[in-house]
Protein backbone atom coordinates (compact mmCIF):
# COMPACT_ATOMS: atom_id res chain seq x y z
CA UNK A 1 0.00 0.00 0.00
CA UNK A 2 1.15 3.44 -0.21
CA UNK A 3 2.96 5.22 2.31
CA UNK A 4 2.41 8.90 3.79
CA UNK A 5 6.11 9.10 3.12
CA UNK A 6 6.07 8.87 -0.54
CA UNK A 7 3.30 12.25 -0.44
CA UNK A 8 6.25 13.90 1.64
CA UNK A 9 8.71 13.18 -0.77
CA UNK A 10 6.42 14.56 -3.33
CA UNK A 11 5.56 17.93 -1.70
CA UNK A 12 9.41 17.84 -0.71
CA UNK A 13 10.43 17.76 -4.40
CA UNK A 14 8.16 20.09 -5.18
CA UNK A 15 9.57 22.70 -3.35
CA UNK A 16 13.11 21.95 -4.22
CA UNK A 17 12.69 21.03 -7.93
CA UNK A 18 16.63 21.00 -8.69
CA UNK A 19 18.95 18.25 -9.94
CA UNK A 20 21.37 19.53 -6.59
CA UNK A 21 18.56 18.31 -4.25
CA UNK A 22 17.16 15.51 -5.76
CA UNK A 23 21.05 13.69 -5.65
CA UNK A 24 21.23 14.46 -2.37
CA UNK A 25 18.28 13.21 -1.62
CA UNK A 26 18.48 10.00 -4.25
CA UNK A 27 18.12 7.23 -1.44
CA UNK A 28 14.88 8.36 -0.24
CA UNK A 29 13.40 8.76 -3.67
CA UNK A 30 14.63 5.37 -4.60
CA UNK A 31 12.68 4.50 -1.78
CA UNK A 32 9.73 5.70 -1.94
CA UNK A 33 9.92 4.77 -6.15
CA UNK A 34 10.07 1.84 -4.89
CA UNK A 35 6.60 1.63 -2.77
CA UNK A 36 5.27 3.04 -6.00
CA UNK A 37 6.48 -0.01 -7.88
CA UNK A 38 5.01 -2.45 -5.16
CA UNK A 39 1.93 -0.91 -5.20
CA UNK A 40 1.44 -1.12 -9.30
CA UNK A 41 2.95 -4.79 -8.99
CA UNK A 42 -0.52 -5.48 -7.36
CA UNK A 43 -2.73 -3.61 -9.26
CA UNK A 44 -0.93 -5.09 -12.38
CA UNK A 45 -1.78 -8.48 -10.84
CA UNK A 46 -5.15 -7.55 -10.27
CA UNK A 47 -5.48 -6.51 -13.66
CA UNK A 48 -4.07 -9.17 -15.40
CA UNK A 49 -7.34 -11.14 -14.26
CA UNK A 50 -9.48 -9.20 -16.28
CA UNK A 51 -7.36 -8.34 -19.26
CA UNK A 52 -5.89 -10.98 -20.86
CA UNK A 53 -3.25 -9.39 -23.39
CA UNK A 54 -1.10 -8.30 -19.49
CA UNK A 55 -0.60 -11.19 -18.86
CA UNK A 56 3.55 -10.85 -19.64
CA UNK A 57 3.73 -7.67 -18.86
CA UNK A 58 6.38 -6.90 -16.34
CA UNK A 59 5.73 -3.98 -13.91
CA UNK A 60 9.09 -2.34 -14.68
CA UNK A 61 7.81 -1.86 -18.40
CA UNK A 62 5.29 0.50 -17.31
CA UNK A 63 6.64 2.87 -14.95
CA UNK A 64 7.57 6.35 -16.37
CA UNK A 65 10.75 7.99 -15.46
CA UNK A 66 10.42 11.02 -12.97
CA UNK A 67 12.32 13.61 -15.38
CA UNK A 68 10.70 15.90 -17.10
CA UNK A 69 11.25 16.30 -21.01
CA UNK A 70 11.73 20.22 -20.84
CA UNK A 71 13.34 20.74 -24.42
CA UNK A 72 10.30 22.83 -25.48
CA UNK A 73 9.25 23.96 -22.17
CA UNK A 74 9.18 26.91 -20.34
CA UNK A 75 9.15 25.49 -17.20
CA UNK A 76 12.90 23.97 -17.06
CA UNK A 77 12.23 22.18 -13.73
CA UNK A 78 13.89 18.30 -14.03
CA UNK A 79 11.77 16.66 -12.18
CA UNK A 80 7.89 15.85 -12.23
CA UNK A 81 6.14 16.09 -9.17
CA UNK A 82 4.77 12.90 -9.51
CA UNK A 83 4.75 9.24 -10.02
CA UNK A 84 3.44 7.71 -13.01
CA UNK A 85 2.47 4.14 -14.69
CA UNK A 86 1.05 2.93 -17.94
CA UNK A 87 -1.15 -0.26 -18.12
CA UNK A 88 -1.18 -1.90 -21.13
CA UNK A 89 0.20 -5.50 -23.60
CA UNK A 90 3.98 -4.63 -22.61
CA UNK A 91 3.97 -1.70 -20.53
CA UNK A 92 3.82 1.80 -20.84
CA UNK A 93 4.77 1.65 -24.47
CA UNK A 94 1.92 -0.86 -25.70
CA UNK A 95 0.63 2.11 -28.53
CA UNK A 96 -2.79 0.68 -27.41
CA UNK A 97 -5.78 3.05 -25.52
CA UNK A 98 -4.84 1.57 -21.46
CA UNK A 99 -5.18 2.28 -17.97
CA UNK A 100 -2.80 5.75 -16.96
CA UNK A 101 -2.39 6.08 -13.16
CA UNK A 102 -0.13 9.13 -11.24
CA UNK A 103 0.34 9.50 -7.75
CA UNK A 104 0.52 12.88 -6.98
CA UNK A 105 -0.07 15.10 -3.46
CA UNK A 106 -3.52 15.63 -3.43
CA UNK A 107 -3.95 14.71 -7.03
CA UNK A 108 -3.49 11.10 -7.20
CA UNK A 109 -5.62 9.65 -10.42
CA UNK A 110 -6.66 7.30 -13.03
CA UNK A 111 -7.37 8.20 -16.58
CA UNK A 112 -8.01 6.63 -19.76
CA UNK A 113 -9.55 6.90 -23.15
CA UNK A 114 -8.99 8.51 -26.34
CA UNK A 115 -6.55 11.59 -25.83
CA UNK A 116 -4.34 13.33 -28.80
CA UNK A 117 -5.61 10.58 -31.16
CA UNK A 118 -4.07 10.57 -34.95
CA UNK A 119 -6.21 12.07 -37.59
CA UNK A 120 -6.62 8.08 -38.96
CA UNK A 121 -7.94 7.78 -35.32
CA UNK A 122 -10.55 10.42 -35.17
CA UNK A 123 -11.61 9.78 -38.60
CA UNK A 124 -12.28 6.00 -37.12
CA UNK A 125 -13.88 7.46 -33.98
CA UNK A 126 -16.54 9.95 -35.78
CA UNK A 127 -17.22 7.87 -38.55
CA UNK A 128 -18.12 5.28 -36.34
CA UNK A 129 -20.32 7.59 -34.24
CA UNK A 130 -22.32 8.25 -37.47
CA UNK A 131 -22.80 4.90 -38.40
CA UNK A 132 -23.70 3.50 -34.76
CA UNK A 133 -23.53 5.65 -31.95
CA UNK A 134 -25.42 3.58 -29.37
CA UNK A 135 -22.60 1.05 -28.85
CA UNK A 136 -20.46 3.67 -27.09
CA UNK A 137 -23.67 5.17 -25.75
CA UNK A 138 -24.27 2.07 -24.03
CA UNK A 139 -21.05 2.25 -22.64
CA UNK A 140 -20.75 5.88 -20.95
CA UNK A 141 -24.32 6.30 -20.52
CA UNK A 142 -24.20 3.47 -18.53
CA UNK A 143 -25.94 4.37 -14.54
CA UNK A 144 -22.79 2.49 -12.94
CA UNK A 145 -20.48 4.09 -15.80
CA UNK A 146 -21.79 7.33 -14.92
CA UNK A 147 -21.35 6.82 -11.16
CA UNK A 148 -17.78 6.18 -11.58
CA UNK A 149 -16.22 8.57 -14.27
CA UNK A 150 -19.12 11.45 -14.52
CA UNK A 151 -17.51 13.68 -16.33
CA UNK A 152 -16.19 13.27 -19.79
CA UNK A 153 -12.58 15.64 -20.62
CA UNK A 154 -10.75 16.41 -23.63
CA UNK A 155 -11.09 19.03 -26.28
CA UNK A 156 -13.71 19.50 -28.52
CA UNK A 157 -14.52 21.34 -31.64
CA UNK A 158 -16.76 24.93 -31.06
CA UNK A 159 -18.66 23.63 -34.57
CA UNK A 160 -18.99 20.49 -36.51
CA UNK A 161 -16.57 18.53 -37.93
CA UNK A 162 -16.04 18.91 -41.90
CA UNK A 163 -17.90 16.34 -43.67
CA UNK A 164 -20.81 16.52 -41.09
CA UNK A 165 -23.87 18.41 -40.51
CA UNK A 166 -24.75 20.35 -37.26
CA UNK A 167 -27.78 19.19 -37.15
CA UNK A 168 -26.52 15.98 -36.80
CA UNK A 169 -27.94 14.22 -33.65
CA UNK A 170 -24.99 13.20 -32.62
CA UNK A 171 -23.35 16.12 -32.85
CA UNK A 172 -22.04 16.49 -28.97
CA UNK A 173 -19.88 13.58 -29.74
CA UNK A 174 -18.71 14.00 -33.28
CA UNK A 175 -17.40 17.64 -32.03
CA UNK A 176 -15.05 15.60 -29.25
CA UNK A 177 -11.20 15.73 -30.88
CA UNK A 178 -10.47 14.09 -27.30
CA UNK A 179 -12.47 12.16 -25.15
CA UNK A 180 -11.44 10.64 -21.94
CA UNK A 181 -12.51 9.59 -18.23
CA UNK A 182 -10.60 10.41 -15.11
CA UNK A 183 -10.78 9.70 -11.66
CA UNK A 184 -9.19 11.51 -8.68
CA UNK A 185 -8.34 10.58 -5.33
CA UNK A 186 -7.98 12.09 -2.19
CA UNK A 187 -4.15 11.35 -0.08
CA UNK A 188 -6.59 9.82 2.35
CA UNK A 189 -8.58 7.69 -0.18
CA UNK A 190 -4.93 6.38 -0.95
CA UNK A 191 -3.48 5.34 2.03
CA UNK A 192 -6.34 3.24 3.02
CA UNK A 193 -5.00 -0.72 2.63
CA UNK A 194 -8.31 -1.22 0.34
CA UNK A 195 -6.97 1.37 -2.45
CA UNK A 196 -5.81 -1.04 -4.76
CA UNK A 197 -9.28 -3.23 -4.47
CA UNK A 198 -10.73 0.90 -5.13
CA UNK A 199 -8.42 1.21 -7.97
CA UNK A 200 -9.40 -1.91 -9.53
CA UNK A 201 -13.12 -1.62 -9.09
CA UNK A 202 -12.73 1.90 -11.06
CA UNK A 203 -10.64 0.02 -13.63
CA UNK A 204 -13.14 -2.53 -14.31
CA UNK A 205 -16.22 0.21 -15.26
CA UNK A 206 -13.36 1.64 -17.49
CA UNK A 207 -12.34 -1.61 -19.33
CA UNK A 208 -15.14 -1.55 -21.65
CA UNK A 209 -14.82 2.01 -23.28
CA UNK A 210 -11.03 1.14 -23.28
CA UNK A 211 -11.60 -2.44 -25.66
CA UNK A 212 -14.27 -0.55 -27.78
CA UNK A 213 -11.50 2.18 -28.80
CA UNK A 214 -8.84 -0.92 -28.92
CA UNK A 215 -11.35 -2.29 -31.17
CA UNK A 216 -12.01 0.88 -33.00
CA UNK A 217 -8.38 1.89 -33.87
CA UNK A 218 -6.95 -1.36 -34.20
CA UNK A 219 -5.09 -1.08 -37.67
CA UNK A 220 -6.72 -2.35 -40.88
CA UNK A 221 -4.91 -5.58 -41.65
Amino acid sequence: MIQETTFQFLRNLEKNNTREWFNDNKNTYEYEKANFVDFCSELLEGLKLIQENLLYTDVKSCIFRINRDIRFSKDKSPYKTYFSAAFGPGGRSSGQIDFYIQLQDNETMLGGGMWQPTAENLGKFRQEIDYNPEELKNIINSDNFRNHFPEVHGQELVTSPKGYSKDHPEIELLRKKEMFFVKKFTNGEVLKKDFTEIMLTHCKVLKPYLDYLNELFEPTK
